[in-house]
């Protein structure tokens, strides 16, 4: 059984209800959970990716930790990042693998 995503109405529903609503129950509640058009394995891989690409590092922490619940091993997580490095720079993948680091050595 796949555990209810509360996250935004946790951290933003007072603030902001309707965003919270969609990401809980549009975005992880209805996009998320069409595995059989793409397994959350590959899901997650694409989100890491482009949240590493993009630089939104806030979110990284809890992508990589869906990752790694999904099955990206830290060795699939340091060749993602390694990968990404010459095509989205450097300093972000310097970012990205100080995250990775914490929720891999947990």
């Amino acid at each position: 059984m796949v555990k209810k995503q509360t996250a935004g109405r946790d951290n933003l529903g007072d603030f902001a209800p309707k965003f919270a609503e969609l990401n809980d129950d549009v975005l992880f509640g209805e996009v998320w959970l069409r595995e059989e058009k793409l397994e959350p394995y590959k899901r997650s891989m694409i989100t890491i990716t482009v949240l590493i690409t993009a630089g939104n590092f806030e979110q990284l922490t809890a992508h990589l930790n869906i990752g790694k619940a999904n099955g990206i091993t830290k060795e699939e997580i340091s060749e993602i990042i390694t990968h990404l490095a010459f095509y989205v720079g450097w300093p972000k993948a310097w970012s990205a693998f100080n995250i990775a680091k914490q929720v891999y050595d947990k």
